[in-house]
């Protein structure tokens, strides 16, 4: 179940910035849902490799080096999906990947803890 849900609050989260965003869109939600998929698969494949390549530059940045992996993340996800998800250039897919971590955060905190802790 939480990694259902983890789709479906990152296809709300790709759909806000898309809304918000003339260099980042998504042609429907359909291809919301195809991009949370796949960028769930390339978290669980492409991203710890890219972690291990660049774990010097990432800790010399104290972490910050993160937030540039998630923008490669994003990038490989919009050429993988063709014209359904396109992001207009690296800076894009950088604030992109800066404002769904911190939307991320926010519905962690504010949505999904306080559901858990009713149960």
């Amino acid at each position: 179940m939480g990694w259902l849900a983890g789709i479906l609050i990152n296809t709300i989260v790709l759909m806000v910035i898309a809304g918000y965003f003339q260099g980042f869109y998504l042609s429907g939600i359909g291809a919301a849902v195809i991009a949370s998929i796949i960028l769930s698969v390339l978290n669980i494949i492409v991203r710890p490799i890219l972690i291990l390549l660049t774990l010097p530059v990432t800790i010399l940045t104290l972490g910050l080096f993160m937030f540039v992996i998630n923008a490669i993340t994003l990038m490989l996800a919009a050429g993988l999906m063709g014209n359904a998800f396109q992001i207009d250039g690296f800076g894009m897919a950088l604030l992109a990947a800066v404002l769904i971590a911190i939307l991320n955060a926010l519905i962690q905190t504010f949505v999904i803890k306080p559901l858990q802790e009713k149960r």
